[in-house]
């Protein structure tokens, strides 16, 4: 089976019907260039609130999981026949959540991922006000054009849930993302390393522009990108601009090559039991 995916970066307001209009205009020119998947941003209906603000108004920005924004992206997925992997603030009675609501090809919701590394003390960055820890785990789908595993930005610095998403037979990696500052080979380069270390294709979008609030500013580096699974990067954007970059993949040859190399074969799970401890024990004590 081959796939074309679709990285995106944008740019955002504080004005909802503008962020989902300038989205989906996004979505569909993808759409238009060949992509079966989509990948919109890191919560791409709204500004980027967790950097630069603090107050109590911000969770009036939270719906719930197949509230608007995701209901306006079924439409879009059923009718252009692709899958939107859409990121919400979801609200969940007096829970909050940084969500991916994954919908297939049909406008169906296969499920949801709920970011599980919530941030909190990097420089601007408020997240942990707003969000719980996700309780999903780390989460495959099974859509139309394969199986697809997302984490959510901060996810993507973790090397565990990367592997965890293969180990559980994600064929394609996605990160929405919104990030800025001066750590954009640092960012690529851990990401690409997911790629090669799991031999599977990784999709990352982002945002660009400077977005401004009461405790600050931020400017996003935008470089969207796709990366091969040697970890190879095929497609990205610049710094500054709207648009997509794509590419295709076999998956079957992907396959194969990941049985080739023997990675997962090859693993030692009997070894590994201090990634269970936050020191290194072997053991967790008594």
């Amino acid at each position: 089976m081959e796939i074309t995916v679709a990285a995106t970066q944008m740019r955002h307001t504080r004005d909802y019907a503008d962020n989902m209009d300038r989205a989906e205009a996004l979505i569909r020119d993808a759409a238009a260039a060949g992509a079966n998947l989509v990948l919109p941003g890191e919560q791409f209906a709204s500004h980027e609130f967790q950097f630069m603000e603090m107050g109590p108004e911000i969770f009036d920005l939270a719906e719930d999981a197949e509230g608007p924004t995701v209901s306006r992206m079924r439409s879009v997925a059923k009718e252009l026949g692709i899958v939107i992997p859409a990121n919400v603030f979801e609200r969940a009675n007096n829970a909050h959540y940084n969500t991916v609501v994954m919908i297939d090809a049909d406008g169906s919701v296969l499920g949801r991922y709920r970011k599980s590394h919530i941030p909190l003390g990097l420089p601007g960055c408020y997240e942990k006000v707003y969000s719980n820890p996700g309780d999903t785990g780390f989460v495959v789908f099974d859509t139309a054009f394969g199986r697809v595993g997302s984490g959510v930005c901060w996810d993507q610095w973790f090397p565990e849930a990367a592997r965890i998403m293969a180990l559980k037979g994600a064929e394609v990696l996605l990160y929405p993302s919104a990030i800025g500052s001066d750590c954009h080979s640092h960012w690529q380069t851990v990401m690409r390393g997911h790629a090669a270390a799991n031999i599977v294709p990784l999709v990352c979008s982002n945002r660009v522009g400077t977005e401004e609030g009461s405790l600050g500013a931020v400017t996003f580096f935008g470089q969207c990108f796709v990366a091969g699974p040697k970890g190879e990067v095929l497609a990205e954007r610049d710094a500054t601009s709207e648009g997509f970059a794509t590419a295709t993949f076999d998956l079957r040859a992907i396959r194969e090559l990941r049985n080739f190399w023997g990675l997962f074969r090859d693993r030692r799970p009997d070894l590994y039991g201090p990634l269970l401890t936050m020191d290194g024990a072997t053991r967790v004590p008594a």
